[in-house]
């Protein structure tokens, strides 16, 4: 394995095996100590350019000095400036050619660099060099007439300056890294608080199996949430979703359980009694035999509404272009043959006619067929069930008005919930889930489904769909 792929093999194992927690931590304390040495270092970088800048500006205003006070200094030592150890400044003229060197022996180092500069083959320089254990810094101009004039000034200073500004800011560098290991672990440990909550709930919920927690979030607008924090939100309306999901799933189960206990209970009894038809007349057969087959289709409807109320959408690939138009038609043909008593006169709009809507024909039949069959239960004998599709706005809405007594101010509340029959309609053959099947099926479709007093008396249900297709 090559040295990069083992990097990031260890690299992905320690990912795997800290917490995020700890990773964020490092993550920005490296980050921070990072731009920490690279401020360090480059201040290092600009006050040593900046004193060795000094020091040449030093240099060269000296040389220029030399070069005014001796308009035509001589090859070799200038008199006056070679005591180095006490003056602030040597210099000496080199000429290009060794052969014109004088015996007296140069004080600063003479190389091949110098010569050239004598000659004009290269340009001034600057240099650092060591001399009688002292640093020191040199310049090398050209004088003209194949001579250079090289000038040393002393370093110390400047070199001790240096080393207390490394020393300076190596000791703020490590302040640094040390507070930006500080500031990690706090940043980790507050951004991620509402993480930790989450998990700490989310890990609560697993073992209790109740989704009535919640995460606690810190006040403040909602405009000034960060994404950690929406982040909470989220998952609070979430758990919140799921607690309303649960809590209705244990309602209907309890529902359920309540509505078939009564069926049930009649159906042994008359199974029962069955099983002692020896003991039974032709008659009391037959009436123990029809009261069972009776039963048995109640039994069997309202298991099949439970199912249809357990699902909570449409299955999708079934969604077709339906005329409501149609379907309101051959309801209300449905309807009339099963209730003779009760006339069902349809008004639809022409602008209503022709529109057409994304749904499940069945389920919009079974919504429809619900509506109808609730009216005319609660209708007198002969009084109309009044049925409108009108489309005001682009917007499709039916109607369905009764003229029976009428829902309650008490009521109206609750005459979508599964099982909620009114005082009025306790004694009258149903299970309660009709209106809540037809409820749920209009806001699969994308509707509304509401009712109210009707004026003059009656109950008014309007189903209201959203814009209509043509």
């Amino acid at each position: 394995m090559s040295g990069g792929r083992r990097r990031r093999a260890l690299g992905a194992r320690w990912r795997r095996h800290r917490p995020i927690r700890t990773r964020l931590a490092v993550s920005a304390s490296a980050a921070v100590a990072l731009v920490a040495i690279g401020v360090c270092t480059a201040a290092y970088f600009v006050i040593r350019y900046e004193m060795y800048h000094q020091l040449d500006l030093n240099l060269t205003q000296s040389a220029t000095r030399t070069v005014q006070a001796d308009r035509h200094p001589e090859t070799g030592v200038l008199a006056g400036e070679c005591r180095f150890l006490s003056a602030p400044a040597c210099a000496q003229v080199v000429p290009s050619d060794p052969a014109k060197d004088t015996p007296q022996r140069y004080v600063l180092p003479v190389s091949a660099p110098v010569r050239e500069v004598a000659s004009g083959e290269r340009p001034p320089y600057f240099s650092n060099f060591t001399m009688e254990g002292h640093p020191a810094r040199m310049a090398v101009t050209p004088l003209g007439n194949g001579r250079a004039l090289q000038l040393a000034l002393r370093a110390d200073s400047v070199e001790r300056g240096i080393r207390q500004a490394a020393l300076l800011l190596s000791v703020v560098g490590g302040a640094g890294i040390l507070l930006a290991a500080a500031l990690g672990h706090w940043v980790s440990r507050t951004g991620l608080a509402p993480i930790t909550r989450l998990t700490a709930t989310a890990e609560r919920i697993a073992t209790t199996r109740d989704p009535r927690h919640r995460i606690e979030l810190p006040p403040g607008p909602p405009s000034r949430q960060d994404e950690v924090i929406r982040l909470a939100t989220s998952f609070n309306t979430m758990l919140g979703e799921l607690e309303k999901s649960v809590t209705a799933q244990r309602r209907l189960v309890a529902d359920a359980s309540h509505e078939l206990r009564t069926p049930l209970t009649a159906l042994r009894t008359n199974a029962e009694l069955l099983a002692k038809s020896d003991r039974l007349s032709p008659a009391q057969r037959d009436r123990a035999s029809g009261a069972l087959s009776r039963q048995l289709r109640e039994v069997t409807g309202l298991v099949n509404d439970l199912i249809e109320l357990a699902r909570d959408e449409e299955p999708q690939p079934l969604l077709e272009e339906v005329r409501i138009c149609a379907l309101a038609e051959h309801a209300v043909a449905t309807a009339a043959a099963h209730w003779p008593a009760t006339p069902f006169p349809l008004h639809i709009d022409p602008d209503a006619a022709p529109v057409t809507l994304p749904g499940i024909p069945a389920r919009l039949t079974r919504l429809l067929t619900n509506l109808l069959d609730n009216a005319a239960k609660f209708s007198p004998a002969g009084a109309p069930v009044e049925v409108e599709l009108t489309a005001p706005g682009g917007h499709l809405e039916l109607t369905v008005r009764d003229h029976g007594p009428g829902i309650s101010t008490d009521d109206l509340p609750y005459v979508f919930d599964r099982f909620y029959r009114a005082e009025a309609a306790r004694a009258l053959p149903g299970s309660g889930l009709g209106l809540a099947m037809a409820r749920q099926i209009a806001r699969a479709h994308g509707a509304e489904l509401t009712a109210e007093q009707a004026a003059g008396g009656g109950a008014l249900f309007r189903l209201r769909f959203g814009a209509a297709a043509r």
